[in-house]
């Protein structure tokens, strides 16, 4: 390990003002907070739709069991994070989107910005910054364990600046006076890097039990390296849920469980580790049902949303829903970074229960007028859906931003498929991994629009940038051929191509935009499932019938029979009347 600072330093601690903050103001104004009746008396009358498959016009809230937090539904994605959260300090946000990423991305801080996150954290540790200004525990683990992987493991390149080097030889001889001993260990695990430091890190041990097993796997990680299928999930087990500190719980030290699971993010994971984010609480609420059902696809779009374009898949799934593809959808209400919209937001605004349990939900998907349902991290992994609050403070997305996108919520009698969305190269492989992993019979990854698994109609611009093109696709299908067994002996076909809406007759056109409006997504789709032709209508079709053709669904052998049936699912009235049959049932299953 190299030693970053000299410990014979002796230059004053002469820290800058901090600079000011600028409150950040939404640009949308919402004059009332409408209740989800209103909102649902405005969809109807801008499309026409009947509303006699729904009885949310004329029934009170109190029968259609909504809370008093549900019933807000704001038009906007962002007004859906929780306002109990804790907002975190944006500078050093900023420099932690900067300094905790991968070895080659990440970009060191200048002088002046090192100066300026590092006199933020002094001042917040001693007590001198309240409320959103304060540098959370969280933040101080995530920033210091960047810091710290990247003097142990990172390229030269992308190590310390000179600049960051001069800072913290400043900073230091009072940060290490004044930071609580966690964030002291990450810093500097092994007493090795800071120069003039404590023995605190090379014997810090934790509070208890549960801290003692994830220092010492932080003792690895903090150096770059790698922990086995066991290790991972043992610490998750441990360490969640999350809860903060605050409220004086036992929980483990968010800082901690920050810097683990930022650290495993910048090292790359390895296989057996992002299994173990996936499967680690797999058991949390009891066995997973089983739904009596011939076909089970399983979608894993990005749990933090889209903030741009049109998010089409809660329609394709009523459109395949229609001809015997049932399907089950899973996510949150709102989800950091991004905060983008989201299934669940765009079915509680349209007054959707989305509170069902997986018991609950297999009971929609074998109902013959639904066949698909929702289910809320909330209510299948509790959790993991404890850690939105600390994933916002970390900034950068965590291992199972990718690992929970693979999940098995429920089980099929008949096939089961996983379609999930990625934006990075390299992640398509480790996610195809992961569906094997499943035991699933067909997997499919799509690199769509902001990393959502949703294929464009757009042609590909010829400016676009490096890497795998938008709509590009990689997946394995179950094989009758001989010589097609994979490492795990189950006999499967892979596939990678890149599609082009244009090869089967779709007019190329750009992609709607919503930009955050829950609102705009709803009518967007709802206009497509009425029959409305246009860019949305066409991303449907496009979406249900290129899927059922690549995961080797039945009667999709020919592509244009798979597009052919899927407008006929919406022109016909059906894929309408599923999507409105679900929001009446949600609430009586």
């Amino acid at each position: 390990m190299k030693l970053l600072l000299h410990t014979n330093h002796t230059h004053p601690l002469t820290s800058p003002s901090q600079p000011s903050i600028p409150a950040v103001r939404s640009t949308i104004h919402l004059t009332t907070q409408p209740t989800s009746l209103k909102l649902n008396r405005r969809i109807n009358q801008r499309f026409g739709l009947s509303i006699n498959a729904v009885t949310v016009d004329s029934a009170k809230p109190e029968e259609l069991q909504f809370s008093e937090d549900t019933t807000r539904n704001p038009a906007i994605s962002t007004e859906y994070r929780k306002p109990e959260l804790r907002k975190p300090n944006q500078t050093v946000l900023e420099a932690q989107a900067r300094v905790c990423t991968g070895p080659t991305q990440t970009k060191p801080l200048t002088e002046d910005e090192a100066f300026k996150v590092l006199d933020i954290i002094l001042k917040s540790v001693k007590g001198e910054l309240q409320n959103d200004d304060e540098v959370s525990k969280a933040q101080l683990g995530a920033f210091f364990a960047g810091m710290t992987i990247r003097a142990n493991a990172f390229p030269e390149a992308t190590q310390w600046s000179e600049g960051e080097r001069h800072a913290m030889s400043i900073f230091w001889p009072e940060l290490v006076r004044v930071l609580p001993h966690d964030v002291l260990f990450i810093a500097d695990p092994e007493g090795s890097i800071m120069g003039l430091s404590s023995s605190i890190g090379p014997h810090y041990t934790g509070r208890d039990s549960r801290e003692t097993r994830l220092v010492s796997a932080l003792r690895v990680v903090l150096t770059g390296g790698h922990l086995g299928y066991e290790e991972v999930k043992g610490v998750l087990r441990d360490a969640l849920p999350s809860e903060s500190e605050d409220n004086g719980s036992t929980w483990v030290s968010e800082s901690l469980l920050s810097a683990f699971l930022i650290g495993q993010r910048m090292n790359r994971e390895t296989d057996p580790e992002l299994e173990a984010y996936c499967l680690a609480f797999d058991d949390e609420v009891g066995p997973t049902p089983v739904a009596d059902v011939e076909s089970l696809t399983h979608y894993g779009e990005p749990y933090d949303g889209n903030t741009r374009y049109f998010r089409s898949t809660l329609f394709v799934a009523a459109v395949r829903s229609c001809y015997g593809e049932s399907c089950l959808l899973h996510g949150v209400d709102w989800m950091p970074p991004k905060g983008g919209v989201t299934e669940e937001q765009m079915l509680q605004y349209m007054g959707a229960n989305t509170h069902l349990t997986t018991l609950q939900a297999k009971q929609l998907i074998e109902d013959d007028s639904v066949g698909f349902s929702y289910v809320s991290l909330r209510e299948a992994r509790p959790s993991l859906y404890s850690l939105i609050g600390l994933r916002e403070h970390i900034k950068k997305r965590p291992p199972l931003a990718t690992s929970e996108k693979v999940q098995q919520l429920i089980r099929a009698r008949g096939k089961e498929s996983i379609v999930a969305g990625f934006y990075h190269e390299g992640y398509e492989e480790p996610l195809l991994m992961l569906m094997r992993r499943r035991g699933i019979h067909a997997g499919l990854v799509v690199k769509g629009e902001e990393g959502a698994l949703s294929m464009t109609t757009r042609l590909r611009s010829l400016n676009s940038s490096k890497g795998l093109p938008v709509n590009y696709c990689s997946g394995f299908r179950s094989s009758v051929s001989p010589g097609a067994f994979d490492v795990d002996g189950v006999a499967r076909d892979s596939f990678h191509l890149e599609v082009n809406a244009n090869d089967y007759g779709i007019e190329p056109t750009d992609t709607p935009r919503t930009d955050r409006s829950v609102a705009k997504n709803i009518e967007l789709g709802l206009a497509a499932l009425r029959g409305e032709k246009g860019p949305a209508y066409d991303r449907i079709v496009l979406n249900a019938g290129v899927v059922d053709h690549l995961l080797g669904c039945d009667g999709a052998e020919d592509i244009s029979l798979a597009l052919g049936r899927a407008r006929e699912a919406i022109d016909s009235g059906q894929a309408l009347k599923r999507l409105l049959n679900y929001i009446k049932i949600s609430h009586k299953v």
